[in-house]
């Protein structure tokens, strides 16, 4: 009788052992995101010669900045979705000793979208090169707007709108007071 106490007990907690490893089906796991959200467009607006206010307007605080290499800002994304594999992306962005942009390495190539399938656009992106011939625009087959309907008249406001140059201020002066 005693041993088939014990038994039952240690069976009953191997047993509880076993299930509190598993994952239950239904069960929602959150997706974990850590760094700075770094997208494609923010890495084609990065010019040469940027000042770093400029940087980081665009990109953000940096999420790591070394103190050996104070030229160097580190971009770092990871995701994880719930129960899925981590993702990691990673640029890294330097500057000369006047403060200007000099380059940046990383997982983005510039003109290389991944936006549009993480969004679920699984659009083909192709980086054009300045030697390749320029592509060649598909014809449109447009049909004309019939006089007097809604179609006509928006084209005759879009035609009729003329150009208003948009003028440019002077630079600040950013030198030190």
């Amino acid at each position: 009788m005693q041993n088939t106490k014990l038994l039952l007990t240690s069976f009953t907690f191997v047993g509880l052992l076993a299930l509190a490893g598993c994952s239950f089906p239904g069960v929602y796991k959150i997706d974990i995101q850590q760094g700075n959200v770094v997208t494609q467009d923010m890495i084609n607006q990065l010019r040469p010669g940027m000042t770093r206010r400029q940087v980081k307007f665009i990109m953000g605080n940096a999420l790591l900045t070394d103190t050996f290499h104070p030229d160097r800002w580190d971009y770092l994304y990871s995701l994880q979705p719930g129960g899925g594999e981590r993702q990691q992306e990673r640029i890294s962005v330097f500057f000369n000793q006047n403060d200007q942009l000099v380059s940046l390495s990383g997982d983005f190539k510039p003109g290389v979208s991944r936006d549009e399938a993480i969004l679920g656009k699984e659009g083909s992106t192709e980086v054009i090169s300045p030697t390749d011939p320029a592509p060649e625009p598909a014809e449109k087959s447009e049909v004309p707007a019939k006089p007097g309907s809604l179609l006509d008249q928006i084209q005759k406001d879009v035609d009729g709108v003329k150009t208003v140059p948009v003028p440019t201020p002077t630079p600040l002066d950013t030198r030190d007071q």
